[in-house]
C-alpha cells in the first residue's frame, strides 16, 4: 500500500514537473516573439507634440510590457494618405485625424476609431514681426493645412472672429507644422498654423502670436488611433494590448514626477530645446486644458463636433451621420476590464 502511495505521489510529481516545463517553454517564447504591429506615422506629427504618447509608450517599454513590438512606418502625405496605408496593408494601425477617418468611411473606406491620440489641439497663429495683429494679415499669405482636415478648419474661424474674411487673404497649402514653421521662417508665408513645441520656438525668435485656434472653436477630437475594421476583428488581442499600453503611456505623460523625462523625449523628437518642450507641456497640463484623453477613450461628443465642422464647411451634406458610425469601443472596453 505505501509503495503504491509512493508510486502516486511520484508519478503526480512527474506530471507537474512536465506541466510547468510547457509552460515555462511556452512563456519564454511568447517573450521571445513579440506581436509586431507596424503604426502608419505622419512625418509632420513625428517631429511634434503628436508623436508624444507613442514615443513615450516606446521608450518606457510600455508596449514590450504588453508583449508588442511596435514598429513606425513613415507615410508621406496627407491623412487620406494616412487612410490608404491601412486600406492596402501598409500598416496595421495608423495615426489619422478625424476629418480624414470621416470621409473615408463615408467613401466607402473600412477604416475605425479604436483609440483616442489628442482632443482639444492648440494651434497657434504665428506672424513675421512686421504683422503686429489680424488686421495688417490683409492681403498677405497664409500658409493652411489641407483644407479637408480641422487645422484650416479651426484657422479660419480664428480668422474670423478677428475679422478677416476668407477673401482678405491669400492661401498656401503646407501640410504639416515643420513645413509650415519653415515656409514662415523663409519669408514664403506670412503667417502660419503652428503645432507645439515649434510655436514657441518662432515666438523666441521674434515671431508674433495672434491667437490660438482653441479660442474660436468648440472642443473637438482631433486625432486618433485608426485600423481597418475587419482586421482589427482578427486581431483583437493586439488590438487590446496596444490600447493598453497607449493607456498607460498618457497616465506617464500626466504624472508630475515623470516631467523631466516626458521634457527631454518631446525636446528630442521635436528636435528643440528643453525650455520650448517644457512650455508645451505647461499650456496642456497646468491646468489642464484636456488636449490630452486620461487613458485613450473616444469623446463622442468632440467626434459629433468634427461631423459639424465638416458639415459647416461643406464637406459633407446632411443628413450628417452618427459618430458611432466611427468608432469602435470594444478595445478601450476590454484594456479597460483587464
Amino acid at each position: 500500500m505505501t509503495a503504491s502511495r509512493d508510486f502516486l505521489a511520484r508519478a503526480i510529481a512527474f506530471v507537474v514537473r512536465c506541466v510547468l516545463v510547457v509552460w515555462l517553454a511556452f512563456a519564454r517564447g511568447a517573450a521571445a516573439d513579440p506581436i509586431e504591429l507596424r503604426y502608419g506615422a505622419a512625418f509632420s506629427a513625428a517631429e511634434s507634440v503628436y508623436s508624444l504618447p507613442i514615443l513615450v509608450a516606446d521608450r518606457e517599454q510600455l508596449f514590450a510590457r504588453e508583449g508588442l513590438r511596435v514598429r513606425n512606418v513613415m507615410i508621406p502625405g496627407g491623412g487620406d494618405k494616412m487612410i490608404a496605408a491601412l486600406g492596402d496593408g501598409t500598416a496595421d494601425i495608423a495615426h489619422v485625424a478625424t476629418a480624414f477617418l470621416v470621409s473615408a468611411d463615408l467613401a466607402g473606406a473600412d477604416a475605425v476609431a479604436i483609440a483616442a491620440e489628442f482632443n482639444n489641439p492648440i494651434y497657434t497663429l504665428i506672424a513675421k514681426p512686421e504683422i503686429a495683429r489680424f488686421a495688417d494679415l490683409k492681403g498677405h499669405i497664409v500658409g493652411l493645412a489641407d483644407e479637408a482636415g480641422t487645422v484650416a478648419y479651426a484657422t479660419r474661424k480664428l480668422l474670423a472672429a478677428n475679422g478677416i474674411g476668407g477673401a482678405d487673404f491669400r492661401v498656401k497649402i503646407v501640410s504639416g507644422t515643420p513645413a509650415r514653421i519653415d515656409c514662415l521662417m523663409r519669408g514664403l508665408c506670412d503667417a502660419v498654423p503652428l503645432g507645439q513645441p515649434q510655436d514657441f520656438v518662432a515666438i523666441d525668435k521674434g515671431y508674433r502670436l495672434l491667437g490660438r485656434t482653441n479660442d474660436a472653436v468648440a472642443a473637438f477630437l482631433y486625432t486618433v488611433t485608426a485600423a481597418r475594421r475587419s482586421w482589427a476583428e482578427s486581431h483583437k488581442d493586439a488590438v487590446v494590448r496596444y490600447v493598453r499600453a497607449l493607456a498607460a503611456a498618457f497616465q506617464f505623460i500626466r504624472d508630475p514626477a515623470r516631467r523631466n523625462e516626458v521634457v527631454a523625449l518631446l525636446a528630442e523628437a521635436a528636435g528643440t530645446n528643453d525650455a520650448a518642450a517644457r512650455r508645451t507641456l505647461a499650456l496642456y497640463l497646468d491646468p489642464d486644458r484636456k488636449v490630452l484623453p486620461l487613458r485613450g477613450e473616444i469623446d463622442l461628443d468632440g467626434l459629433k463636433q468634427v461631423i459639424a465642422f465638416m458639415a459647416e464647411a461643406q464637406l459633407i451634406a446632411p443628413p450628417l451621420p452618427p459618430a458611432e458610425r466611427f468608432v469602435d469601443l470594444q478595445y478601450l472596453r476590454a484594456a479597460a476590464s483587464e
